[in-house]
């Protein structure tokens, strides 16, 4: 379990604190707007309503005493770059901050956030892979090369083992694990044998996948 402050109570801001809250996670959530504020009060350990680019209003919440600082401000860039900046200059550990732009996000790297995260760009790219192929059922963004997708047997590979299929050394690809239904198989070993009704989670390289599973 870690401690959370949660920084902005948008759309975005508010599902998270829903996850986070469904993972057993501690969370500070904090918003300008009431109203917010008063909407995640059944998910959150505690609430605050001021404005995070004020810096005695930030301080008061010792920012310095949460494993996570996720500043989730989406309409408005500039507070969302004062208040990351702001959480540093007070101590923070470790500052997620979200960026609606390729040029907010290296702002926000060069003013003190540890991570970014880019929704709208994240869930564009994960819908256009995942639809544009009928042979992906799911897809996980490593980083800008690898990928893991959830991928249906191919007919060639019915049957066989996974030593028969020689992956790893023919396609460089791994094998991560199998799924039957909503049953997960995670020990592969070079004799565990493909069937028709399975799908498989494969990690590699996003050529190589996509070179191997057109």
């Amino acid at each position: 379990m870690k401690s959370i402050l949660l920084i902005g109570l948008g759309r975005f801001g508010r599902h998270a604190a829903q996850k986070l809250d469904e993972l057993g996670h501690q969370v500070m959530a904090v918003d300008k707007v009431e109203e917010r504020v008063n909407d995640v009060l059944s998910y959150v350990t505690n609430a605050q309503i001021g404005d995070s680019t004020n810096p005695d209003f930030l301080e008061a919440l010792g920012v310095d005493n949460f494993d996570v600082c996720i500043v989730a401000i989406g309409d408005d860039f500039q507070s969302s770059l004062e208040t990351t900046s702001l959480l540093k200059e007070l101590g923070a550990q470790f500052v997620v901050s979200r960026a609606a732009r390729d040029v907010h996000r290296k702002f926000l790297l060069r003013n003190g956030a540890d991570e970014v995260v880019y929704p709208e760009k994240q869930l564009a790219s994960w819908t256009a892979i995942r639809y544009s192929s009928d042979h992906i059922f799911d897809y996980i963004e490593l980083n800008e090369d690898y990928a893991i997708f959830e991928i249906p047997i191919p007919n060639s590979w019915v049957g066989k083992t996974i030593g028969e299929i020689d992956i790893r050394n023919k396609y460089h690809i791994n094998i991560m694990a199998v799924k039957t239904g909503k049953k997960m198989n995670l020990t592969i070993r070079s004799d565990t044998r493909l069937s028709a009704d399975q799908t498989m989670l494969v990690l590699g390289n996003n050529r190589d996948i996509q070179k191997c599973f057109r």
